[in-house]
């Protein structure tokens, strides 16, 4: 059980360090289409980039399935990676199908996984909406007259 936990707190770090990078990646490129100006000010085009973000942060939360996937597969939880990464997908969601479950030794790491998928989406969730909260200032502002104040 030991071993268990300190595997799964190694790889929720990973997948935190994942995440934060894909957050900050995604800041930068905001903060360089606000220097440049390029952020568009209408709806359509606000909802895009929130799109383009969303996709991006689904992207990195699959990567991070991945990687708990692999931990499954090199403790020869599962046979293949394909059954490994549909297992891991459904516990870091919180799913819990149950159609395919892990073996009494290795448990503890799909509850660890599921923990870090609900920290992971929480983060997600604030992200995504601090990006559409400012993108809809913008666009507010900007069909009302109002030009930001230096």
């Amino acid at each position: 059980m030991v071993e268990n936990l300190i595997v799964g707190v190694l790889v929720m770090t990973l997948c935190l360090a994942i995440q934060c990078v894909v957050v900050a990646i995604l800041l930068l490129a905001l903060l360089r289409l606000e220097k440049r100006g390029t952020i568009p000010d209408r709806f359509i085009g606000a909802s895009a980039v929130l799109g383009v973000f969303a996709l991006i942060m689904m992207a990195g939360t699959l990567v991070q399935a991945a990687v708990w996937a692999a931990v499954f597969l090199a403790r020869a939880e599962f046979a293949d990676f394909a059954t490994a990464f549909y297992h891991s997908l459904v516990n870091f969601a919180t799913l819990g199908y149950g159609d395919i479950v892990m073996s009494e030794r290795g448990r503890l790491l799909g509850a660890l996984e599921a923990t870090n998928g609900v920290l992971m989406f929480g983060l997600t969730t604030g992200v995504l909406y601090s990006v559409f909260s400012a993108l809809l200032r913008r666009v507010w502002d900007a069909q009302h007259g109002v030009s930001e104040v230096s």
